[in-house]
């Protein structure tokens, strides 16, 4: 089967070098050689973002980039703390939701989702209660492909004395995360979308501090079970090894690549084309450019095409786009520029994007749309 190009927000398209890595040897969890493989991740993940390993711990999870989240908020807001959450999309609403089901006390901040984070509006909430000790947000709100305003987030947190918990699942190797200004607690992330590592292993980087102060919710996604684990050349349970080698690989094409910075330049290249080529057959962006991540943007739909339509025509040309969610089901797509995308992929792309929109899709096939 040919390889369509994945323009979801991941799973991406592999390098070959990432792919080639899923060929080596079986490893057993309890030998040498895979704590050597564990631990290289560990540091790998720091030196993403330079980070001191004497402040900072990197911590592995078998699972998605939820379970990273879930780890995060269950394992490190106090049983006598109090969360403040910052809704935009779905997932702000799913930090919420995680908030909810361990029973943690929080108050959320909704807005819309193609809202921007109303400052004065969480300043106001931050006002009427000392209780808050941490504030979470989705960096990237995948939504609408909003990049959230945090350090203005983190300015307000600093005055307040909370601790920042980012989701940074869909913003980690490729958005400026600042972890010597802000006041992170903790970041939550995944392999399998800007680190172009494959589903089912994720990570959380977290000040040692606090985690010395974590009070578990949980069994399976106790962090600091993990951390404790992990840094005695451990694993508290049997992870999903063949990711670990792919994360492996993939962090070190980052480095060599050029960092975090370069992939940023990267997606931010590929994201502008696209949306330029939008633009020249009359579709626009949900969202400005400039308040949207280099990841992902979200446009509206054709005129008279339902998604499904757009979807299949695009997939018969052999790319997979992404719909958008909730209410926006109906009203637009996304594309995300993640993976090993080309210069020649976009190309393509553009092309048939073009003479989708200027032919109507055959009158958007026959009224199959209307």
């Amino acid at each position: 089967m040919k390889q369509a190009i994945l323009l979801n927000p991941g799973p991406v398209v592999l390098s070959d070098r990432v792919r080639r890595s899923l060929q080596q040897p079986d490893l057993c969890h309890r030998e040498p050689e895979f704590f050597d493989l564990q631990d290289c991740i560990r540091q790998r993940l720091l030196d993403v973002y330079a980070l001191d390993d004497a402040d900072w711990v990197a911590v592995l999870l078998s699972g998605s980039g939820t379970s990273a989240m879930e780890a995060m908020v269950s394992s490190l807001v106090p049983a006598d703390g109090e969360l403040l959450v910052i809704e935009n999309g779905v997932y702000g609403e799913r930090l919420s939701e995680i908030a909810r089901v361990y029973g943690i006390t929080h108050t959320a901040v909704a807005h819309r989702w193609d809202q921007a984070i109303d400052l004065d509006r969480v300043e106001q909430v931050l006002q009427q209660s000392t209780a808050f000790t941490h504030l979470a947000v989705a960096h990237h709100e995948t939504t609408t492909g909003r990049l959230n305003d945090v350090t203005a987030l983190a300015q307000l947190c600093q005055r307040h004395k909370v601790k920042l918990l980012i989701d940074g699942v869909s913003s980690f190797g490729a958005e400026s995360i600042d972890f010597d200004q802000w006041p992170i607690a903790a970041v939550a992330a995944t392999a399998n979308k800007c680190l172009h590592g494959i589903p089912g292993l994720s990570f959380v980087i977290s000040l040692r501090q606090q985690l010395n102060q974590c009070q578990p919710r949980t069994l399976y996604l106790d962090l600091n079970r993990y951390a404790k684990a992990q840094a005695k050349r451990g694993t508290p349970f049997t992870p999903a090894f063949p990711a670990f080698y792919a994360l492996d690989a993939a962090l070190q094409e980052l480095a060599d690549q050029g960092g975090w910075q370069q992939r940023q330049a990267r997606y931010g290249q590929l994201a502008e084309r696209v949306r330029q080529c939008l633009h020249s057959v009359g579709i626009e962006g949900m969202l400005p450019a400039e308040q949207s991540s280099v990841v992902l943007r979200s446009y509206y739909l054709p005129p008279g095409m339902s998604y499904k339509l757009w979807h299949d025509y695009l997939r018969d040309q052999g790319f997979i786009i992404y719909a958008g969610q909730g209410h926006f089901s109906s009203e637009m797509f996304r594309v995300s520029t993640m993976g090993q995308i080309t210069d020649q992929d976009i190309d393509r792309l553009c092309r048939a994007m073009r003479a989708g929109i200027l032919e109507g899709l055959n009158s958007s096939a026959s009224g199959d749309a209307a």
